[in-house]
């Protein structure tokens, strides 16, 4: 893709008219040209022109970040150093909004860009009508040469990038070098999500390496099967898998995008029955289609926003309640996609849902099968894919996936299934629903349709195995796994909630989102002011900016596996309770009720809880604390005991103490 829209040496730079210039980046500009847009342009020309003279390297205008969808207003190339150049032309303030977006591009290109890691960025705010800032240049906490940003103004600028200069000393980038390295981004769901529905390519917004191959494989193999399914009037199901963090729902989102076109008859959705995750993505589309369409200068409501992408992106439940309206007629989509598939319900909680809540009391459906027939009634063709995550069932009545494929035995011998060949692995719990549908007369497994390699962490991509053999109390091996990767993804561990928080504002730069994350049997973490009970909008908490105390920034209000599974933040404190404890023999899981913890003896339960934790510590991208409590000896339900072998556990696996 062009990765700037207009790109030269300063000294060609220099030689070349105004006019010259803005023909170029208008020429390559995607968006109809207002004149906002082109007095801008001017300004930044006009300003870079003089204060460049007699200095050498290399600029570029309007540089994307794929990953976030924007643009930097310029990037310049001088010495040793990249300056990152956010302009706000006309403006008399520095904005913290303005502030965090230009630390962001800087860190885009530090973390995603590969000639750009080892290099010093520094980022500059340039509000053109401000007065003078003080200009000190320091090196961010990370010691990565990464320099906070600097204020200025259109007069200041030269004199910043002289004292950056100063302060970094001889050497110079090689241009070459620098163009020709990889842009390898690993995009949030949310970000991921706003790209493509913008109409990136997913090879545009993730990395170049294996793993994101096998990401771009496994969207071309379920492509290929609507196709297949489309041509020859079949009806097909796709069972994809993948660790987590691995993109399987960038997948499902890359999907529904790609075959949501009515000229094609493939009207497609993306379904979940993950009610925060849905909301979230709703929500964070919408607010952009508006945002984009003010920066263009078109009025959109918000109102209408929501309505175009609840057309693509919807829940689960929804979309079964209108199949349940009409029992005959078919949905408008030929593509549905179910994200996390594994936790549809079983037949005993559909069943008990739909007598208690639909008025249905004869329905003897599990949710797997009945959401097959309503995807049957097509008369032509119709392709379902599961996207199927290890491990993770966290609430009661939830299937996994051996109930879809023994629905398909079952009910629908005509449909043809496509199997991840790692369905087999013991974390999917397919077990015996395995054995039968290799009977099955028209199935394949496919290694493309299995997602190996976490893209949550672009740090370390071994975080998921981390926790895995932590939960599994495999000590050695955790070990190994976080010697391998603490240089690159701090894990720190305290029993203080106030000092976990200092760590993590000490971590985050720019508007990297941390938060604090909790299980939602922690019940007596009340003394440290967190309440799992207390009311909390996940849209808000993961939407919403820094200024904002219903955002995770504020580490006021906490999300729960159920608001965070699907989701990252950059940063997350993990506060430990004493519903899982770590003992000679083992976990010990817990449940509050009334005045004390009961012990949980169900086998089903046991793993709800254990999943629940395994989800809250995969969240993180960049890194986390830790947080379990001392305990109170005067508190019978917060006893030291409760939390002392928890601590010692996590300390002799290697993390930090602060």
């Amino acid at each position: 893709m062009l990765r700037a829209y207009y790109s030269a040496s300063i000294a060609d730079f220099l030689q070349a008219s105004t006019d010259e210039v803005l023909g170029k980046l208008s020429r390559n500009n995607d968006f109809a040209l207002i004149h906002t847009q082109r007095d801008a342009w001017v300004a930044q020309i006009d300003i870079l022109n003089s204060i460049l003279d007699g200095r050498e390297g290399s600029i570029y205008f309007e540089y994307s970040i794929p990953r976030m969808g924007r643009r930097i207003d310029a990037v310049l190339l001088i010495g040793p150093v990249i300056f990152v150049i956010e302009f706000k032309v006309g403006e008399k303030t520095h904005t913290s909004y303005a502030f965090d977006q230009v630390f962001d591009y800087a860190l885009d290109l530090k973390n995603f860009h590969e000639s750009s890691h080892e290099q010093y960025i520094a980022p500059v705010l340039v509000a053109t009508e401000a007065g003078i800032s003080p200009i000190s240049v320091e090196i961010t906490p990370q010691n990565d040469k990464l320099i906070f940003p600097l204020k200025s103004n259109k007069e200041q600028l030269g004199a910043v990038i002289n004292a950056v200069l100063r302060f970094v000393g001889e050497g110079k980038l090689d241009v070459a070098e620098w163009e020709a390295g990889r842009y390898c981004p690993t995009p949030t769901i949310i970000e991921a999500a706003m790209a493509l529905y913008n109409n990136h390519a997913v090879a545009d917004i993730t990395r170049s390496d294996a793993g994101a191959t096998n990401l771009r494989l496994t969207s071309s193999a379920i492509s290929e099967v609507i196709q297949r399914s489309k041509e020859r009037s079949q009806k097909a199901l796709c069972f994809v898998t993948g660790v987590p963090g691995a993109g399987k729902t960038l997948v499902g989102i890359d999907v529904a995008t790609k075959h949501s076109e009515a000229k094609d008859d493939l009207y497609s959705v993306y379904l979940s029955g993950n009610g925060p995750l849905v909301k979230i993505l709703c929500e964070a589309l919408a607010r952009d289609k508006v945002s984009r369409g003010k920066s263009r200068g078109d009025r959109v409501k918000i109102g209408e926003a929501r309505s175009a992408v609840k057309s693509f992106i919807q829940n689960v439940h929804h979309f079964r309640d209108d199949c349940l309206q009409d029992s005959s007629a078919a949905p408008i989509e030929h593509v549905a996609i179910f994200d996390e598939a594994q936790r549809a319900w079983n037949l005993e909680q559909t069943s008990s849902f739909m007598r208690r809540k639909k008025n249905h009391p004869n329905f003897n459906q599990s949710e797997p099968e009945f959401l097959i027939s309503c995807m049957g009634r097509h008369k032509d063709w119709a392709t379902i894919v599961c996207l199927v995550g290890g491990g993770q069932e966290i609430n009661t009545g939830e299937a996994g996936i051996g109930e879809w494929i023994n629905s398909i035995t079952r009910s629908f011998p005509d449909w043809h299934v496509y199997v991840s060949s790692r369905l087999t692995d013991s974390e999917y719990q397919a077990g015996e629903a395995l054995k039968r549908i290799e009977s099955h007369a028209n199935v394949n497994f496919l290694d493309e349709l299995h997602l190996g390699v976490s893209m949550r962490s672009f740090r370390a991509e071994d975080v998921s195995l981390l926790v895995k053999q932590l939960l599994d109390i495999d000590i050695d091996s955790a070990k190994r796994t976080y010697h391998n990767i603490k240089a690159r993804y701090p894990i720190v561990i305290t029993r203080d909630v106030g000092k976990a928080k200092a760590w993590l504002k000490h971590q985050a730069r720019g508007s990297e989102r941390y938060g604090i994350v909790v299980s939602s049997q922690a019940e007596r973490l009340k003394p440290h002011a967190i309440d799992v009970k207390s009311p909390m909008d996940p849209v808000n908490w993961f939407l919403n900016e820094k200024d904002d105390v219903r955002s995770s920034y504020y580490l006021e209000d906490v999300a729960t596996e159920f608001h965070v599974q699907g989701l990252e933040l950059d940063w997350s404190c993990v506060t430990w309770d004493a519903d899982f404890r770590y003992t000679k023999s083992g976990w010990s899981h817990h449940s509050f009720r009334g005045n004390g913890w009961n012990r949980i003896n169900k086998d089903e339960r046991k793993q709800y809880l254990k999943n629940a934790y395994r989800v809250l510590m995969t969240r993180a991208r960049q890194g986390m604390v830790l947080v379990v409590p001392s305990g109170d000896i005067e508190d019978h339900t917060r006893s030291p005991q409760y939390y002392d072998g928890t601590f010692n556990y996590l300390k002799e696996i290697g993390f930090a103490e602060i």
